[in-house]
């Protein structure tokens, strides 16, 4: 059972969707933070706003790809793996209304330039429209459309299964009554199963191997505190919020065991990209010997960019530091640095847990011996990956 059940019964009072039309046409999709509404009441994406939470539920309803588009950009759908179910969704609904397809997978895969799972999903429902369409020129844009709708349905139920496995490999790593320290948010508001890291914290509560969960509140936009604690209160765990600036302090006092992120993509050596302050607990994790494991599915690992110094770091809006809750927190006119992710290197990280299994040390080479490549190069040393 997910975090977030009564969200079904939150989703059919809210005003923002029809109510025969959710009942009818999305339960029988993927998530309770993005569904396919069908025609004729679409066809639609519709999302919950993470942008209203914890405050209020409210969802979208995104009719075409520039919708879409601006709910990624302004966050209000996020992580890694529901990029990815939001670029194939997006690229069917674009192919439902007789849009430009590729133009519209474009369009999305350039929202949030560091994720590579957005550009990823939407490659792949790209892919299948376009095979479609060559394959059935006699009824093309109907039943390519249909086509791109069933990858963006057989991502979305990959990606619960491989929040399954990520949670079952993680556990193992978890030592009794730990206290684990958090960064961001990993649960079911990014996946279309409990998440990655923090399904493998949800594990652990289920079997009573949880004593604590550590929250950093993760500034400027406080998805720690907002949409963590959040998800970690309707579990029933034992949670605290912390400013992120509390983390050295805490690990000093010997108070965490372990230190679990997700990542929004690691690069072919390793390195991970993750929300920005991530480097931070994983340099920390070192000097005081506390474990710093990361949690993503396959999809996220970048063969592309060999390194970290070739993963393209996001930079928002300055005003996400310097207000806050639309009130100037700093004096007018001051500048801001403000980057969305930073990356840390593999010699760093502990673990990689993934759907296929543990990954330590977390190398190019370990890596490669995951069998994410489509064919394997050159010669495996002394590694380890446990399945």
């Amino acid at each position: 059972m997910g975090v977030l059940p009564y969200l079904k019964d939150i989703f059919l009072c809210c005003p923002c969707v029809d109510r025969t039309a959710a009942l009818a046409h999305t339960w029988n999709v993927t998530t309770h933070v993005l569904r396919w509404l069908e025609p004729p009441d679409g066809p639609a994406v519709v999302l919950l706003d993470q942008t209203r939470l914890p405050a209020e539920e409210v969802y979208l309803t995104c009719r075409d790809v520039a919708a879409l588009d601006d709910a990624i950009r302004r966050l209000a759908v996020r992580g890694a793996p529901m990029l990815g179910l939001a670029g194939a969704f997006g690229v069917a609904l674009a192919a439902y209304r007789g849009d430009d397809v590729a133009a519209a997978a474009a369009r999305l895969s350039r929202a949030r330039p560091t994720a590579v799972n957005l550009s990823w999903g939407a490659g792949r429902a790209l892919a299948v429209y376009e095979a479609a369409r060559q394959a059935t020129p006699d009824h093309a844009k109907r039943l390519a459309a249909q086509a791109a709708l069933g990858e963006a349905r057989s991502i979305a139920a990959a990606d619960a299964a491989a929040s399954a496995a990520i949670a079952a490999h993680g556990l193992a790593l978890v030592p009794e009554q730990a206290r684990i320290l958090t960064h961001c948010n990993t649960g079911a508001l990014v996946s279309a199963g409990e998440g990655t890291a923090f399904a493998i914290a949800l594990a652990a509560h289920r079997t009573g191997r949880l004593a604590r969960l550590w929250v950093d509140e993760t500034r400027p936009l406080l998805q720690g505190a907002r949409l963590t604690a959040y998800e970690a209160g309707k579990a029933g765990m034992s949670y605290a919020v912390l400013p992120d600036s509390a983390a050295a302090s805490l690990m000093a006092a010997g108070r965490v065991d372990l230190v679990l992120t997700g990542a929004d993509r690691v690069a072919a050596d390793g390195s991970v990209a993750n929300k920005v302050g991530t480097y931070a607990l994983a340099v920390l994790a070192r000097h005081h010997r506390v474990p710093f494991v990361v949690a993503a599915p396959v999809s996220t690992i970048d063969f592309t960019a060999a390194d970290g110094a070739a993963i393209t770091v996001e930079h928002r809006a300055g005003e996400e530091v310097t207000c806050f809750a639309g009130a100037a927190i700093a004096p007018a006119g001051s500048s801001a640095y403000n980057p969305a992710f930073d990356v840390t290197p593999a010699e760093l990280v502990t673990a990689l847990v993934t759907e296929r299994g543990v990954v330590r040390p977390v190398s190019a080479g370990t890596l490669q011996y995951l069998g994410a490549l489509p064919e394997r190069q050159g010669t495996i040393g002394d590694v380890s990956v446990e399945r």
